[in-house]
């Protein structure tokens, strides 16, 4: 084993083709520092179910506080948390944090990367290849204001409409309007019928995708943290 290190479970999201994009941030005695975000060794980074499970079986969960085998920081562009994982051994879980440690662990950007470029259905949600250039870091935890969550059929290029889950709120008075990824919320809301639902009191782990075809990145929701169960 060449090394490890000690993090809190903030991202735990889906991410094509079939694996999860795992992040937290580095937890050392009772402080938290910088972000992390384990991957593998495939061209997607993505990280298998075979390699992010424990020894018992178990997978790891948001607010876990996870001990992962690494080999070296790996930045990719504004991916400078990047570490590859050891996929010779094992995970594990030592810990579980709480809803008052997620308030220190907060960042507080002025902006959520650049704003003034949007999708079709999103709002402030998509980062320019150019802007990208000059980004350097693609991980926050955020506390947003007057946080919804909207379940929509969304048109799908070339292809028929899906539902889909997005946030809708506003950082520093900027409206934003991102996919949620965050599996667990996906399949909460998805069973409920089409509308918004208004989330009181939240924590937001937002992530910067890598480069499409277009080099151009993405905003998304990888976790949503509710004071109260959806």
């Amino acid at each position: 084993m060449n090394d490890v290190v000690t993090i809190v479970c903030l991202a735990n999201s889906r991410k094509p083709p079939s694996g999860r994009c795992i992040a937290g941030k580095e937890k050392a005695g009772g402080a938290y520092g910088k972000w992390v975000r384990p991957v593998s060794v495939r061209p997607t980074h993505e990280i298998s179910e075979e390699e992010r499970r424990f020894e018992d079986g178990t997978s790891p969960r948001l607010l876990d506080v996870i001990t992962i085998p690494i080999i070296a920081p790996t930045p990719a562009g504004h991916q400078t948390e990047n570490v590859l994982i050891d996929a010779a051994y094992y995970w594990e879980k030592v810990g579980t944090a709480t809803w008052a440690d997620l308030g220190q662990m907060l960042d507080r950007p002025a902006t959520l990367w650049t704003n003034g470029n949007s999708t079709f259905h999103g709002h402030n949600d998509r980062v320019g290849a150019t802007a990208v250039a000059q980004v350097r870091n693609s991980l926050l935890l955020i506390r947003p204001d007057g946080l919804r969550i909207r379940v929509s059929a969304e048109s799908q290029f070339a292809g028929p409409s899906r539902r889909r889950v997005r946030a809708l709120f506003h950082h520093n008075g900027e409206y934003h309007s991102f996919v949620v990824t965050d599996p667990i919320v996906e399949q909460t809301l998805l069973a409920r019928p089409d509308a918004e639902y208004t989330v009181p009191e939240a924590h937001l782990a937002v992530s910067l995708s890598e480069p499409y075809s277009d080099g151009d990145c993405f905003k998304l929701v990888a976790a949503l943290f509710a004071r109260q169960p959806l």
